[in-house]
């Protein structure tokens, strides 16, 4: 292929003396405005198209190699194989393989080769690099070509890419197998845990157009606490103080905020000033919360299987919860008729219990509530109902994340009962807009509404009292 490639491009070059000699004189011009592009075109598209040739070349090697380490290594013994015993016996194999195939690669092709090849065995494949990644938040894989990730709230395209669907498929399949799960063209779509705790979703063609369609949320291991997101500027020291004698003195507090606005972060920092005495049980349908207290019981809902049995939901794990002595119940997000347990468990003896709810504000919170109470089917006056949620819920953190990626507890806000058949609130902090940099990131600032806290009588007696200044609104000096 190279061969014709070069025989075709010097015919032009060839015959070029012959018409300088039949016209000396009007040779000089053709000269400049040949030359400039024949020598710019190569200069710019060479060394792109050697690359990709050399990543599709690479490719190739590596799905041949992947089929023959398949069938050269002892997969039993793979469990029992230390890290660097296996990566030694893959490069060994590989070098074997790649001499009997008389493939010749350089250096630092070969290291790349042998990396590859030990994540696509023992790991996720092209994945694998992205999960190692600690600036990655979330991992978007939309067909075989194309794979999006998520850095400091932005998403950008990778270069990660799988060779074609088949090759997607069988990294899903390692994952869905590894917890139980399958998915298929009857069973499209599936919710699953890898192994350092990310939540991980699929879905499959039919359903999937375009090519199979993964979402791997992160999990962190290092939980960020309440002083690291007064660093990163999610909220202030006040705000803080706030929050600390709201958990500490028990107000059931309901995190609300849009989906990867940081609301399960958030319930984690909040979580930290539960005394460790105090038995905690926590339920979520995918394992995200890392509370550090002693005394901690841990539940996860179960989807049906195939035959359309077996299920627990989260309002099952909520039911038992409550008979096991719990002095509060961390609920992940409550999404369903799950909401009726919930308040209920608020209401009668269970304070200081927390969970998140997907709302834009506050107020939207508390219909939300409305709503999933309508739609679990349970007939009550709107009136009942909004006084069942007034007198459970004490304290509403609403978590945003703003068009320039950063998060931001956004709204702290109260709620202090009934008025006629109107929920009463107040809001206690706000984060105040200015306006926006040159590069679009967002000027603003955090401000008390200089409203005293509803609860202030109750902070004094658990031996909490915030001075009067923490109230005080914060003044911007004119720019």
């Amino acid at each position: 292929m190279f061969s014709k490639y070069k025989k075709q491009a010097a015919k032009p070059v060839a015959p070029a003396p012959e018409p300088a000699a039949a016209a000396p004189a009007a040779a000089a011009k053709p000269a400049v405005s040949l030359r400039r592009p024949v020598q710019r075109k190569p200069a710019e598209a060479q060394p792109a198209d050697k690359e990709r040739k050399r990543k599709e070349r690479l490719s190739e090697i590596k799905i041949q190699l992947h089929r023959e380490l398949l069938e050269n290594l002892n997969l039993a013994a793979l469990e029992r194989a230390g890290e660097a015993e296996l990566r030694s016996e893959i490069a060994n194999i590989a070098t074997e393989i790649l001499a009997e195939k008389s493939i010749v690669l350089n250096r630092e092709d070969r290291q790349q080769l042998n990396k590859e090849l030990y994540d696509e065995v023992t790991g996720l494949g092209p994945l694998e690099t992205l999960l190692q990644d600690e600036t990655v938040s979330d991992i978007l894989v939309n067909g075989p070509h194309q794979v999006f990730v998520e850095r400091s709230g932005k998403l950008q395209l990778s270069d990660i890419t799988f060779k074609d669907e088949k090759h997607l498929m069988r990294i899903i399949d390692k994952i869905v197998s590894a917890v139980g799960r399958r998915v298929d063209e009857s069973n499209p779509y599936v919710d699953a845990r890898l192994a350092d705790g990310s939540r991980f979703n699929a879905m499959v063609p039919p359903i999937a157009v375009d090519g199979s369609l993964v979402s791997i949320r992160k999990f962190k291991k290092d939980k960020l606490g309440i002083d690291d997101l007064v660093e990163f500027g999610a909220f202030t020291e006040e705000m803080a103080a706030y929050l600390q004698a709201a958990v500490s003195t028990r107000l059931n507090v309901i995190v609300s905020g849009g989906t990867g606005s940081g609301k399960t972060t958030t319930l984690n920092a909040l979580s930290s000033f539960i005394d460790n005495a105090e038995r905690i049980l926590t339920i979520e349908d995918t394992a995200e919360l890392q509370l550090q207290q002693t005394h901690v019981g841990r539940m996860e809902s179960r989807p049906p299987n195939v035959e359309g049995k077996g299920e627990v939901s989260p309002r099952d794990c909520l039911k038992n919860a409550l008979r096991m002595r719990p002095d509060r119940i961390i609920v992940g997000e409550t999404r369903g008729e799950e909401v009726i347990d919930m308040l209920q468990a608020m209401n009668t003896g269970h304070d200081g219990s927390m969970t998140t709810i997907h709302a834009n504000s506050a107020r939207d919170g508390i219909s939300r509530l409305e709503n999933m109470i309508a739609m679990a089917g349970i007939e009550m006056p709107i009136k009942a109902v909004r006084s069942q949620i007034a007198s459970a819920v004490n304290l509403i953190v609403q978590a945003s994340r703003l068009q320039d990626g950063s998060r931001r507890m956004t709204s702290i806000t109260e709620v202090t009962g009934m008025e006629g058949d109107v929920i009463s609130m107040q809001e206690i902090f706000r984060f105040q807009r200015v306006g926006l940099t040159p590069d679009n990131k967002i000027i603003g600032h955090f401000t008390a509404t200089g409203v005293r806290s509803h609860f202030s009588e109750r902070f004094r007696l658990w031996g909490y009292d915030l001075p009067p200044s923490i109230y005080e609104p914060t003044v911007m000096e004119p720019r």
